[in-house]
């Protein structure tokens, strides 16, 4: 049995993280909220406190103060404060630096997202093998446990993949994850989680089709479906950390990763890209200060965090899987549904943030009861996806799985065309107004107009 977890990290999902950590604390034992910033540490501290959501009343929560990239330091906390299980929720620059200081103190490491260096973006796949992969003999002879991707996406569609593996099918096709985020956070223009990490993951598309890997334009391949709860909703392909390990670990022709993006978003997002403002590569001004045009924007737009008292609307994330099962095509859709206010209710957080910070929590508490104690670096997928489903029913996420009819109007097709195809099919369009640019997120003026530009095309 593993006790005592220390969460690295206090920006959104670090705050879901500690709330439920909070509330299981029978199994994990006492939390240590550590970041570079002590205040933000102290304020998940103050609000787990404060929503009474301690379990053990007995069991300690705290905060301390920690560079995650000094390794000398994480060492030192690590071994102060008793923690054997890690979970690393800091942004992806830090995860090596963690990884190393498990591995020289013995607690088993979790993490949400593939590593980056932030002078690199998108390298070449599969991901994982240019970082963590190459710890792997370390954990194995030290028989640390290194959980990869341990979050939603990646994570839970992890999980539904050697589900889908093991209980649904006998041979897998195809494989299409899909995110959708069908809420409204009322502001102009913001991402749900760190703005950095979130556009450096859409420089380029990498996706596994044919069994290789294939690279498309970003925003080039679109999709509309009318997924459960969330209506008819536009999805684009898009590179993710999970292909990395799925296209080597799942045994399937294909598998892509789609994600959800209005209108609004491509106009602004193509925007500031074309101006350069997404480059994560340092300019000179003319007064001689270097600057990081990324990291400028990420200065100006919203913190991820502030967004959840006003959200509205609900988020969709699945996989849709093609297959056969005893000789018959069979096609199915395992997924799970968030609200933003009811997530904002239970732990003052917006469903992004709970989707992706429930399921580490998850993760640590089947390595705290022996089930998913590896002694080895692992996927998601190569673990027992159902003890893993099981928990999260119980604690906030759980799962629905929905029969579809192969070939029928709900199935989903995700075969990627010739690109010129693609691309005349993926234009968004979008009214925009100087004097009101509010107007720009307003749905049904954006629906009014596009059925404008519909009547005038066909005239």
């Amino acid at each position: 049995m593993k006790r005592n977890v220390m969460i690295i990290g206090a920006g959104g999902v670090a705050h879901v993280a500690a709330h439920k950590a909070a509330m299981n604390n029978d199994v994990l034992g006492d939390i240590c909220i550590a970041s570079r910033t002590l205040s933000k540490c102290e304020e998940i501290v103050a609000s787990v406190r404060k929503m009474r959501h301690l379990k053990v009343k007995s069991r300690r929560i705290y905060a301390r103060q920690l560079d995650a990239l000094d390794i000398a330091a994480t060492v030192k906390l690590i071994k102060e404060t008793g923690s054997q299980i890690v979970i690393n929720l800091g942004n992806a620059f830090v995860n090596m630096s963690v990884l190393e200081a498990c591995l020289q103190t013995g607690a088993a490491y979790m993490d949400t997202a593939v590593h980056e260096e932030p002078d690199k973006v998108c390298e070449n796949p599969p991901w994982y093998a240019n970082y963590e992969w190459k710890r792997r003999g370390r954990c194995r002879k030290a028989g640390l446990t290194a959980i990869l991707g341990s979050g939603f996406d990646p994570g839970v569609v992890n999980a539904y993949c050697a589900l889908a593996q093991k209980r649904y099918f006998d041979r897998i096709d195809t494989i299409d994850i899909t995110d959708v985020n069908a809420g409204s956070h009322g502001r102009y223009f913001s991402t749900n989680f760190d703005p950095e990490i979130n556009f450096r993951e859409f420089v380029k598309v990498w996706t596994w089709i044919d069994r290789r890997w294939r690279e498309y334009p970003t925003h080039s391949v679109k999709r509309s479906y009318d997924f459960p709860v969330v209506g008819e909703q536009p999805v684009y392909l898009n590179g993710h950390d999970e292909l990395h390990s799925l296209s080597r670990n799942i045994d399937a022709k294909s598998i892509r990763f789609w994600m959800g993006f209005g209108n609004h978003y491509i106009n602004v997002f193509t925007v500031l890209r074309t101006l350069g403002f997404l480059s994560h590569l340092p300019v000179k001004l003319t007064t001689g200060q270097e600057v990081v045009p990324l990291k400028v924007v990420k200065a100006l737009l919203p913190d991820p965090k502030t967004l959840a008292p006003k959200y509205t609307g609900k988020t969709c994330i699945g996989n849709f899987v093609k297959g056969w099962k005893d000789g018959k095509r069979r096609e199915i859709f395992i997924y799970q549904v968030s609200d933003h206010k009811k997530c904002f209710e239970e732990v003052g957080s917006q469903a992004i943030s709970y989707t992706a910070g429930v399921p580490p929590v998850a993760a640590a508490m089947l390595i705290a009861d022996g089930r998913w104690d590896a002694k080895t670096m692992v996927n998601v997928e190569e673990l027992d996806p159902e003890p893993f489903i099981s928990i999260l029913d119980e604690i906030g996420l759980p799962t629905e799985v929905k029969e579809l009819r192969p070939d029928s109007r709900e199935s989903f097709d995700g075969t990627v065309r010739s690109l010129d195809k693609e691309l005349a099919d993926s234009v968004a369009t979008v009214t925009v107004s100087a004097a009101d640019p509010m107007m720009a997120i307003d749905p049904k003026l954006q629906a009014e107009a596009l059925k404008k530009i519909c009547r005038n095309i066909c005239k």
